[in-house]
Parts: C-alpha cells; structure tokens; sequence
C-alpha cells in the first residue's frame, strides 16, 4: 500500500517508506534511531487512518500518545502542530494527574464535545503506574478503542515485563484496533527487552503466554546458588535468527547513518585534577565498598551501583552523608568546564546526572555570562519551565541548557547545541546514547564535539569506556568486575 496525502512537513525517503510500511498493519514498531524523526512518522499515521477518505472504512477518531514525563509535553507544544496535517481536523489534550475543576471542565469538552476530526490524548508513561491513571486508559480503551490507536513513545519505558504500567498497558492496549511502538533502542540490555513490548502490539507476533517461556527459548540459562539464595543466570543468547524472522514483518529499522547526512560526531576527553580532599575521601569510600564485596554475603547490583555511585560524587565535589546532608568537596571539576567553554564558540548542552551539579553549574554560568545565558532542565523542573528552557535555548537568547539526562535527554530536540559536556556521566547506556543525540539529529548543521570530563585513575575512566564500548553498567557491574572498577588509584 502506498500512503499519498497531503504532508504538513516534507518527509525523507526512509519516513515514506515507515509509512508505507506500517499503514495497513494493525500493530507496528517503528523502531528508528534518534533523530532520524519517528514522531513525524506516528504523526502522519494517525493524519493519514483520521481522514475523510481512510475513516469510515478502516480508520480512527481517537488517538492515545504515551510517552515519559519529560517528553510528553513536546508532543503536545511541538511535535504534532508542526506535523499534523493542516486539512485532517484534530484536538489535542492532556493528561494531568492533579485534576482541577478548570481542567475537568476542560477535558469533558474534549471528551465528549462534538469537536470535528480525532481526538489526539497525550499522557505520560508514569501515570499507568497510579491507579487514576490505569482508570483513564481502562476508560479510554473502552470508549474509543475500537476506532482509536494507542502509541508508546520511548517503548523501552514498558521493557520491564514485571512493572506496573508495563501490565496496564498490555491490557489497554488489547482494546485499540491500532497499536504502535516508537524507539531507537528497542534492546537496551538484552533481547528479553522485547518481549514486553511486542505483548504490547500483540501477543500473537511472538507466540509465547509468559515471559519466562520466551526466556527459555531464547536464553541459555544456569542455576545459581548464593549463600540461601538461588537464582538462574543468563549466559548467552539462542536462537535469535527465529527470533528476528518472527519481528521483521512488524517493525521498520532505521539508522542515522543510511538514511541521513548528519554533519560529524568528535569526542574528546577533558582530564581534571583531583584535590588532595578529594583523594583522601575516595580512597576511604573505595576501602568501604571493597569490604562490603569481599565479606562473603551476597551483594545485589543495586549495592554496587550505590558505591560507585557515591565515588562519582566526590569527584564531582560533593556527598551526601548517611544521615541526608549534602557535604561539599574542594574539587577543580568546574574550573576545568569553564576552561573547556571558552576553548569553544556557539550554544553548550551541558550534562550531569546530580541536581546538586546543575544547580552549581547554573550558578556559575549566570555570574560569568549572564542570567539569560542559561536554562536548566531536571526532575524538579515544572512543565511549563521545561517548554520554556527549551524555547529559549532553540529560539531565544540562551547559549547554556544544563540539564539531567534521565530527565531531558529523551524526546528532545537542542539542535542548536555543537558542544555537548558531559559533567557526570550515567551508569545507563540508554540515557548515554539517548541524550548524545539531542542535539545530533534531523535539524543539525554542524559538526557536534563531546566533552567528558575524567578524573585520571577513578571510575570516571571506566564509565566512559564502558559507555563508548556500548555497556550497560548496570547489568553488568558485579563480584570481580566490580572491584576491577572500585580499586582504580586516583591520581
């Protein structure tokens, strides 16, 4: 089937052909690298299956968008008003989990208003966690399923077969007539990532009632013994050539490097010194952590993570104590940020992963250019400050975004940025490579530099590596690896 309708925005060759592709099949991933532009895609989907000529037939007039918190907003402010179709009519609304009666009178209108065209309803992944928001979708899907289409932006936000909103929306999803599923990294750590996403689309595509069936067949797995504690341990992967055939026929790949001429990507390191403080209280955490592996208990993943965790702290320049305060470590990790910007010229997307460091990062950066120069972005962040620090990054006066990557570094588009400085990095491979490319995607013109800061010695080393080898820390940072990591000698 060829899709031909009246596009908003001119689509790329490879964005016809994910349409094209997709249009008749009642469940579907677009599974394509960031920044090659799969919003724009889902975008024309629905246009295209809410026009006049595709509704009474094999169409919809609902359409349900999820995508996470720090994204969904985006949908709403950008994404669809700049690729929805001007001759398909349409509304859009949101969610919003604290329900004023302005907003309840809002949304009756929109629910049930005679307004022409689809009902487009953006909601944040996180909701299907709550029990208010589990009852909207259940509501939603029983109301409008039958002509609607459901989407999961970013849908390895619903891997975790196990997690609350992963089930609600298995189950709300049953009830659309179309389902898709949107992301650049469908596997993240490993192929059980995607058996909760394909139960999403349908059940039917991988042909298994439970996930530890799948694991079976496509896992090769030993049992453990941990002091009291049992467990299977996954040692390789099988029959994946099965596996691939069974999803082909339901997704459309797409890499930024075979669909589109993106200026080039440079990376560079940029070494800070430690403080004798510094030194002196990484190498006591480091004895601590060391004893903690070596003392003969079972010790989870999560443990690990905390210390290493805490040693990133203090080569940032601070901890927080055991009993909650936040103590500040003489460090020389700003001043080199600072040498590293004025090595540069253009806009600078700053990252680091510790709102005490965005804060602090803010801070200097409006003393020496000016609180108009900067806009920061991270969990605390209202929704509407979000939209802002992103207009004014893209369109307006600011020269610094410094934001969280688990919070901003999904969805976004800073295309304005060719310098991007890695404060602090994080442990997750997926946050790494999702906020890598906020800025290098459809839209950028120049080439992108990326700037990490490492402390000579520390794991600081070992993060980068592993993060530019395409390893996921946190699946893989136990027993003997672990104190490979923890007893580097800073320097």
């Amino acid at each position: 089937m060829t899709v031909n309708y009246k596009f908003k925005t001119t689509p790329y060759a490879h964005q016809v052909e994910a349409l094209n592709r997709s249009i008749s099949k009642a469940s579907f991933g677009f599974f394509m690298e960031m920044g090659t532009g799969k919003s724009k895609v889902l975008i024309d989907t629905i246009a295209y299956l809410s026009s006049e000529e595709v509704f009474p037939l094999d169409g919809i007039d609902f359409a349900l968008i999820i995508a996470p918190k720090g994204v969904y907003r985006n949908w709403i402010n950008k994404e669809i008003p700049e690729h929805f179709c001007e001759d398909v009519p349409h509304v859009v609304f949101h969610w919003q989990a604290n329900q004023t009666q302005a907003y309840k009178k809002e949304a009756k209108a929109f629910f049930f208003g005679d307004q022409p065209g689809v009902k487009i309803f953006v909601m944040n992944v996180e909701a299907f966690s709550s029990p208010k928001g589990k009852k909207a979708g259940e509501w939603m899907a029983e109301r409008f399923g039958r002509n609607a289409l459901i989407a999961v932006d970013e849908s390895t936000t619903i891997k975790n077969h196990k997690a609350k909103r992963t089930k609600s929306l298995i189950k709300i999803a049953s009830n659309f007539k179309y389902k898709r599923i949107l992301t650049g990294s469908p596997v993240t750590k490993s192929p059980m990532d995607l058996f909760a996403q394909f139960q999403f689309l349908d059940p039917e595509i991988l042909g298994f009632d439970s996930f530890y069936a799948y694991q079976n067949r496509y896992a090769i797995l030993q049992q453990r013994s941990m002091g009291a504690h049992s467990f299977k341990q996954v040692l390789g992967y099988r029959n994946l050539e099965e596996l691939t055939k069974k999803i082909d026929p339901h997704i459309y790949r797409v890499l930024k490097k075979d669909c589109l001429d993106l200026p080039e990507k440079t990376y560079t390191v940029r070494h800070v010194t430690l403080t004798m403080e510094q030194i002196r209280m990484y190498k006591d955490l480091q004895k601590e952590a060391i004893t903690l592996l070596d003392n003969g208990d079972l010790v989870s993943t999560p443990q690990v993570i905390t210390q290493m965790l805490r040693l990133q702290q203090i080569l940032s320049g601070h901890i927080k104590t055991d009993d909650g305060n936040q103590v500040e470590v003489p460090t020389q990790r700003l001043s080199a940020m600072m040498e590293c910007i004025e090595e540069v010229s253009g806009k600078i997307l700053i990252w680091s992963r510790f709102r005490y460091d965005i804060i602090k990062i803010r801070a200097e950066l409006a003393k020496a250019y000016g609180d108009n120069s900067v806009v920061s972005y991270y969990g605390d962040t209202s929704d509407k400050d979000r939209q802002d620090a992103i207009d004014r990054f893209q369109n307006g006066t600011a020269r610094f975004f410094v934001a969280n990557p688990a919070t901003a570094g999904f969805g976004l588009t800073l295309t304005e940025a060719n310098t991007v400085i890695y404060y602090t990095n994080d442990f997750n491979l997926e946050t790494r490579t999702q906020s890598e490319d906020r800025c290098h995607r459809i839209g950028q013109k120049n080439p992108v530099t990326y700037i990490d800061l490492i402390a000579d010695g520390t794991i600081d080393e070992k993060i980068i590596k592993a993060l530019r080898d395409k390893i996921d820390i946190g699946a893989r940072v136990l027993g003997e690896e672990a104190k490979e990591w923890l007893t580097l000698t800073p320097r």
